[in-house]
């Protein structure tokens, strides 16, 4: 008996349609909201301006210890209660914080949604904050950030962030903190971030089946209780880019590989050369078929993987390169992706390489939103950015669309491989001379 599998031929490609949005102001609150018919989940966003930016000096993971905290109970409940009135609407809270934001979600069946949202504000603006609990939370984030600090990576990721962006900013040291600004941060500190920052209303983000859904009492429920304007939001930190090459050693004695972090600044999120930057990093470093992993991984085979790309906030951004290689071929590897950036700085990119980014990343955009946890985090995107409301219709055309000649220009203008900083997180005593020998950039040592 033989079987024969005969693989399907693609259909037709459908129109991309991003929902239609609803606004009510309401509370001291706006409310946003995405239409999704019969879509009988749905998901709800707080959004507050009370990310990592926000947290004191030397207590850098302070945010994310109170979003740990969250769901240890609650002025009205305790742990136990609170727990059992979400899973009473088959509700589930999702806490998380960025460099931006303070964000809370929550999803539930659309007739359960007001009340999933009055317990998400519960927690939000009225949160028990028990000493023992905080503290527990504290030193179970602690022991993470040692684990995940003993292994390749984090290091490197320090160390390049505080190059680029000063060891003594906030911008310059890692999102959660690490081990050392986590053990610091005290109960005291996450009482006054939370009366600090998250009892403003904020902006509250739905998707899903709008039909019966009173955006008005939606809005109610999350901003009661609320007070304070809108924050300013504060300038981009612009772009300086070094005008010569370093490297970075973060040693790692005995180390069998080495880990590197390559990169320097870029714009931040709102630029208007975003679409063309995305689509050049796409090609360089962005996808497997990439410039970067077809060298660096297929040719030479100094890796399993390397990739590139722009990582962008509201107030800055980054590009960077991130790779493991052996040891041995620690500086070729680096050679080569210098070689690859400056490439394309230089000559830009091909149609053909530009039709498989097109493709992929209009792609990527419409499968990524199919959900309304997706939609919501993509209207989350809208807010903090100050984008227009058709901006994901308008991203999908602009990705299809965009000529090679701005892709290439983007190359030239947003690719800097002179002022890179190179990160190496490997073992110093056998790697050092032959970084010096190659002469790509000064070496010095991290101090991490």
């Amino acid at each position: 008996m033989t079987l024969i599998a005969t693989r399907p031929d693609a259909g037709e490609a459908r129109p991309y349609t991003f929902p239609d949005l609803q606004r009510v102001t309401v509370a001291g609150g706006t409310v946003i909201a995405a239409h999704l018919p019969g879509q009988v989940l749905a998901s709800a966003m707080l959004l507050l301006d009370a990310g990592a930016a926000r947290e004191t000096s030397g207590r850098e993971g302070t945010a994310t210890v109170l979003a740990k905290s969250l769901e240890e109970g609650t002025a009205q409940r305790d742990s136990a209660a609170y727990a059992l009135a979400l899973e009473s609407l088959g509700a589930e809270l999702s806490p998380s914080i960025d460099w931006d934001t303070f964000r809370v979600g929550v999803s539930a069946p659309v007739p359960q949604l007001l009340d999933a949202v009055r317990l998400a504000a519960e927690a939000v603006r009225t949160p028990r904050l028990d000493p023992a609990d905080v503290n527990r939370v504290r030193d179970d984030e602690v022991t993470a950030l040692r684990m995940d600090w003993a292994q390749p990576g984090p290091r490197a990721d320090a160390a390049l962030r505080a190059d680029l962006f000063g060891a003594a900013e906030r911008f310059g040291r890692p999102l959660h903190g690490d081990p050392a600004s986590v053990a610091a941060v005290t109960v005291d500190d996450v009482v006054a971030f939370h009366q600090g920052w998250l009892r403003r209303p904020g902006v509250l983000l739905v998707a899903g089946d709008l039909s019966t859904l009173d955006l008005s009492a939606l809005g109610e429920a999350a901003f009661a209780g609320t007070a304070g304007d809108p924050l300013e939001a504060e300038p981009p930190l612009g772009v300086p880019v070094r005008d010569a090459r370093r490297i970075l050693l973060v040693d790692r004695p005995g180390s069998v590989q080495s880990t590197l972090r390559i990169g320097h600044r870029s714009p931040e999120r709102a630029t208007p050369d975003y679409v063309a930057m995305t689509l050049a990093a796409t090609i360089l470093g962005g996808a497997f078929t990439s410039r970067l992993n077809h060298l660096i991984r297929e040719v030479k085979g100094y890796t399993y993987g390397i990739r590139g790309s722009y990582a962008m906030s509201r107030r800055f951004g980054r590009f960077e390169v991130a790779a493991g290689v052996q040891t041995a071929v620690t500086v070729p590897a680096l050679v080569d992706t210098i070689g690859e950036i400056t490439r394309t700085q230089e000559s830009g990119v091909t149609e053909e390489e530009l039709a498989v980014a097109r493709s992929w990343r209009a792609g990527q955009l419409s499968v990524e939103m199919q959900t309304p946890g997706s939609i919501v985090s993509a209207l989350s995107t809208l807010v903090v950015h100050g984008l227009p409301d058709d901006y994901y219709p308008t991203l999908r055309r602009q990705y299809l669309e965009t000529p090679l000649a701005e892709v290439s220009a983007a190359a030239t203008t947003h690719l800097h491989p002179h002022g890179l900083t190179l990160v190496v997180e490997g073992d110093a005593a056998v790697i050092r001379d032959e970084l010096v020998a190659a002469g790509i950039g000064d070496v010095a040592d991290a101090e991490i």
